[in-house]
């Protein structure tokens, strides 16, 4: 497949089969996959938990879930939840956050973690990229040190069914233009 057809693959998986078991396999090379992505300065400001003891698993579905808002009720169907843990950045990258004000840990995390999706979209499993949740939950139940930022939360597992959505994204004209900047109205 080639990348473009990749991208139009991968979506956001909110029905996961869960009877079925991610092969240890497809998931190593998943963080394979986030390993190599590249980041500021090489800091690679990251590590993964992955979370897939089911009784812990469902304690941070729990902490994933919104009582008011019906946000990530799907994540107790998932096979594996993979959280994010973002790391204090080497020194180079963090002056240069400091020197320009850009978030580049944040954004070497967000690089890092497409990585790890469009590897699962190649080996036929589901993500799913989650920032709504209750952080101070998961940092007790996964003992992340306090001062550590728990940034994200993939679900993974296998689609419970393979039917892609429909895209639906702005027109290209709304997002790029070629020498200037011009104002669109979006």
């Amino acid at each position: 497949m080639d990348f473009l057809e990749l991208v139009n693959r991968r979506q956001s998986c909110r029905s996961y089969n869960p009877g079925r078991k991610v092969e240890k396999e497809k998931l190593d090379r998943c963080i394979e996959a986030l390993r190599l992505a590249p980041s500021a300065c090489n800091a690679q400001p990251w590590k993964l938990v992955i979370v897939d003891k089911p009784e812990l698993k469902q304690k941070i579905a729990k902490a994933a879930r919104s009582k008011w808002l019906g946000f990530n009720h799907f994540t107790k169907d998932s096979p594996i939840l993979v959280v994010v843990v973002r790391e204090a950045p080497n020194l180079t990258s963090k002056l240069g956050t400091l020197l320009k004000d850009k978030p580049y840990t944040i954004m070497d995390v967000g690089i890092a973690v497409e990585h790890f999706c469009l590897q699962a979209t190649t080996e036929g499993l589901g993500t799913c990229i989650m920032g709504w949740f209750d952080e101070k939950q998961v940092k007790e139940l996964l003992g992340i040190p306090m001062k550590k930022r728990a940034e994200l939360i993939i679900s993974l597992g296998y689609p419970a069914t393979d039917e892609l959505r429909k895209k639906i994204r702005k027109p290209v004209e709304k997002i790029c233009s070629f020498n200037e900047y011009r104002q669109t109205n979006t």
